[in-house]
């Protein structure tokens, strides 16, 4: 979506769902509580990137292979781009992975990225995720993170002016920046800020607790419509230079 100063919105899900391909079932058989835990994908995290998309009017760039094939949000090379399961198979199987099932999703979102900055826009990725409540018997202290690089400005003022929005809808709820992960961290957003300066490229990640999409119901629906608002109204202060 393009609105006033050029001002272009991506929205992507890396771990939208827990899809294992034909060609790898077997790897898989008896993996069924992993593929359906936290490990094997972000649940929610698809439905509110198709929300967020769908109402602002843009593309949506979604992977719904599980991540326990190949992690969509690490780089190559990455201790954790394969998981126990795949890590083991042959080289030349892991490279087959990589080019049918990580390359596609990451090479269309930078080429979409690298076309609206070549045009002269500025683009807000939005990466939307989800977190688990519990991690090794730990309780995360959030219901909403976001995740940006301290370093640049644009991306601390963006998730800031967000977070003021989303509060005046949801003042009860606890939300935090940087958390439960660190927004320097490897991922996708790490790898356009390299491609992008600050002033072309904000990516930002957006972590939401799980126990919204467990209870399901009316807190779920309406924490999905004031993200989804919050971040329309977010985007327009962009636009007028009200978050740099």
């Amino acid at each position: 979506m393009s609105i006033a100063r050029e001002i272009t919105l991506v929205v992507t899900c890396e771990h939208g769902g827990r899809e294992v391909p034909a060609a790898y079932a077997d790897l898989f058989s008896g993996r069924e509580a992993l593929l359906d835990s936290h490990r094997g994908w972000d649940p929610g995290a698809l439905e509110l990137a198709a929300q967020m998309a769908e109402a602002l009017g843009v593309a949506l760039y979604a992977g719904t292979t599980t991540r326990l094939l190949v992690e969509l949000n690490r780089s190559l090379g990455h201790r954790q781009l394969f998981s126990e399961v795949t890590r083991p198979l042959p080289a030349a199987l892991r490279q087959e992975i990589i080019a049918q099932h990580y390359r596609p999703h990451r090479d269309r979102v930078e080429g979409d990225v690298g076309r609206q900055v070549a045009a002269g826009r500025r683009v807000i990725h939005v990466a939307s995720h989800s977190f688990t409540p519990n991690l090794d018997g730990v309780e995360r202290r959030a219901d909403i993170g976001w995740l940006y690089d301290p370093l640049r400005p644009g991306e601390g003022a963006f998730a800031r002016a967000w977070m003021r929005h989303f509060a005046q809808r949801d003042p009860a709820l606890r939300l935090r920046r940087n958390y439960p992960y660190r927004g320097r961290s490897d991922g996708l957003t790490s790898l356009l800020r390299k491609r992008f300066p600050d002033d072309a490229y904000v990516g930002i990640e957006l972590e939401v607790n799980q126990r919204f999409v467990a209870a399901g119901g009316a807190p779920w629906i309406r924490l999905r419509a004031d993200l989804v608002d919050s971040l329309a109204l977010t985007l327009v202060d962009a636009s007028t230079g009200a978050t740099s």
